[in-house]
């Protein structure tokens, strides 16, 4: 019976339909199907629900919309698609909303999740394959009571995590890979092919290839975290000993979405805004640090968040984004809010930050520090406060060669970075861990 069922049992059928990870949301009164339910005043939700493509409502395109893959499990361990689930992000607020996750569903639980009440709980198991299935206990049930009994906090926005028994421990098994590494001592330059194959990496920034490699994870430009859920960011340091000393981490390259860069082309972008390399002919840059500080001497470009009140560290307007303008008040290049804050979210959850120092002879070889940053709890707005106070800042590494020839070659590399100092910024959690100890 449904009002049997204890949190053990719904843990087991949650493993067995595919979840490895659990969370709890209390619902209050207004958490139904009618006002749908709040998954609170920030998009910290977006870190632990899967979404799909984030897009803008036609009918007001200040607020996103987003499916889910979302089912209902049954008391019984039964799945039950529901393919009218998704999230409302309000910027105005700002705040997420849950809904649809009635309509078009057999053997959804209407009767929990209709009525306004308070002492109802929701629950979200999240599989693999980003998948996500729900279970709902009503006020008076067993599992309401027990969950009640556990007193838990929110410690995800306003979702508990519940530990769920697993196999595989990913924190324990990233650190005790980090650990294997870190006792390597020197390691030769290398790199994964898609293939799985142990290749020789020769260009001169080979430490993120080297790492992931040992960690056996292969190039598939997929926007997912790289190892068992955690991002993982190499980056130079002058000594292993300090991991925040060094210079600049790339936090993401992503294309823009608008623009004349989008509109008219890359090579139109670059005729415009790009510069001759002095040392080789023939050759267009497109470089500079673009910070909202201050104009980029070398590209004039200025570099501005359009629809953001930085005051209130809010987006008053989805259908902007982070923007590089020129001159005469030109778009010059965008980066739409929907892409980047669906890139952030699933990529930088949790992130690990691996320092790394260098030498080329003998040979080209990479020795990796034993003192890793481990940074939890981003959430999209702490990035777009970076960007407003400079400390996250656009550094392209753009180029044509052969700009004369019939057939010239294009480089992207469109990179936001940040100094190895400022990653607290961006994390409500940073933790200097010794993976050794």
């Amino acid at each position: 019976m449904k009002d049997d069922l204890n949190l053990k049992r719904l843990k087991q059928m949650m493993r067995a339909a595919g979840a490895t990870q659990l969370y709890l949301k209390r619902l209050a009164e207004n958490d139904n199907s009618k006002n749908q339910v709040y998954l609170g005043p920030d998009f910290t939700a977006l870190n632990v629900l899967p979404t799909g493509t984030l897009i803008g409502d036609p009918e007001k395109p200040s607020r996103l919309k987003a499916t889910l893959g979302f089912s209902w499990l049954s008391s019984e361990g039964a799945v039950a698609p529901a393919p009218n689930a998704q999230l409302i992000l309000y910027p105005q607020y700002p705040e997420v909303r849950f809904s649809g996750f009635l309509k078009g569903s057999a053997n959804a639980p209407s009767d929990v999740m209709t009525v306004r009440e308070s002492g109802r709980f929701l629950f979200f198991g999240i599989t693999a394959a980003g998948l996500i299935l729900g279970f709902a206990a009503s006020r008076n049930s067993a599992l309401a009571k027990e969950a009640e009994s556990l007193n838990l906090v929110p410690d995800t926005g306003v979702l508990s995590r519940i530990p769920l028994e697993r196999f595989t421990d990913d924190r324990h098994l990233l650190l005790t890979e980090l650990a294997r590494i870190a006792n390597l001592g020197w390691i030769d330059s290398k790199r994964l092919n898609s293939k799985g194959e142990l290749l020789p990496c020769v260009a001169s920034n080979c430490g993120g290839y080297t790492l992931e490699a040992e960690l056996g994870i292969r190039p598939n430009g997929l926007s997912d975290p790289d190892f068992h859920g955690w991002e993982i960011k190499q980056h130079a340091v002058s000594k292993l000993s300090n991991p925040a000393s060094g210079g600049p981490i790339t936090l993401m390259t992503p294309e823009p979405t608008g623009g004349i860069y989008v509109d008219e082309g890359i090579k139109e972008f670059i005729r415009r805004y790009g510069y001759p390399d002095r040392a080789v002919a023939d050759r267009r840059n497109f470089g500079g640090t673009h910070n909202t500080l201050r104009v980029c001497a070398a590209t004039s470009l200025a570099l501005t968040l359009e629809g953001y009140d930085p005051a209130k560290r809010k987006i008053t307007d989805f259908s902007k984004g982070i923007s590089l303008i020129g001159t005469k008040g030109e778009t010059a290049a965008t980066w739409h809010y929907k892409d980047l804050l669906s890139h952030w979210t699933r990529k930088h959850a949790l992130a690990a930050y691996v320092p790394s120092i260098s030498r080329k002879d003998p040979v080209n070889q990479y020795q990796y520090g034993n003192r890793v940053r481990l940074a939890e709890g981003t959430e999209f707005s702490l990035f777009l406060n970076g960007v407003a106070t400079g400390a996250v800042y656009y550094d392209p590494g753009i180029k044509i060669v052969g700009v004369s020839s019939a057939h010239p070659l294009v480089k992207k590399r469109s990179q936001f970075r940040i100094r190895s100092a400022s990653i607290p910024l961006l994390y409500s959690s940073v933790t200097e861990t010794d993976v050794t100890a």
